[in-house]
């Protein structure tokens, strides 16, 4: 067997293990191998279609592993950091809210998403304070019935960005940077919650049995 032909089976093979990558970076590692092992197989073997057809694979495959290796620096940096105001500004429009202003209540249909810009809020059910750089109401757009899962009342005055449901919508599939960050955002309030269940039976109990029942 002449080296040629075992460039040729070697970029077969590989070529098979580029389609049963799971994952689209190693898909485009692997892909990268097997364009230049046929380079190899094209130059040696004078077979200049296959040549030509890698020369012209190799660069758009390493163009495309270097933006899935720079999206994913980019989600690792917003693991660390906070909801960017600079995503939200172009479609938000700002509300004023007085003390004692209940911005929603629990079952309410729910259509927009809050920014705490300024003052403090309170999820009362959840017992759970709403300060600035919290986002509110993110639960009820992913919720089938798309209502509110909360009660929110304004402790002190304040202002919001207000964004609707389209407009996140937008953003999530435009900028996967915003949409990593919600993804990790509903996740951590779901957590929340759910710590919260288990530990509610241990937080002071006689509390409970001596006072009337909330409406």
């Amino acid at each position: 067997m002449q080296w040629t032909e075992i460039f040729g089976y070697l970029g077969a093979l590989m070529t098979l293990t580029t389609f049963s990558m799971k994952t689209m970076l190693h898909l485009r590692m692997a892909g990268i191998l097997s364009n230049l092992v046929f380079i190899t197989y094209g130059g040696l073997g004078h077979v200049y279609p296959v040549l030509l057809l890698h020369l012209a694979l190799l660069p758009l495959n390493v163009w495309r592993l270097r933006q899935l290796q720079q999206l994913t620096r980019e989600m690792k940096l917003i693991t660390s950091s906070r909801l960017s105001m600079e995503w939200l500004k172009p479609f938000s429009r700002r509300k004023s809210v007085q003390a004692g202003d209940t911005l929603f209540r629990a079952g309410d249909a729910a259509a927009e998403v809050l920014f705490v810009l300024s003052g403090r809020f309170r999820a009362l059910e959840a017992d759970v304070a709403l300060e600035p750089g919290e986002l509110i109401g993110e639960l009820g757009l992913i919720n089938r019935a798309h209502q509110r899962t909360q009660t929110v009342v304004c402790e002190q005055a304040g202002s919001l960005l207000v964004v609707t449901y389209d407009e996140v919508r937008q953003m999530y599939f435009q900028n996967p940077k915003f949409g990593f960050f919600f993804l990790e955002l509903v996740a951590e309030r779901l957590m929340r919650d759910a710590k919260r269940t288990t530990l509610a039976p241990d937080v002071d109990p006689r509390r409970d049995a001596g006072s009337p029942s909330a409406a």
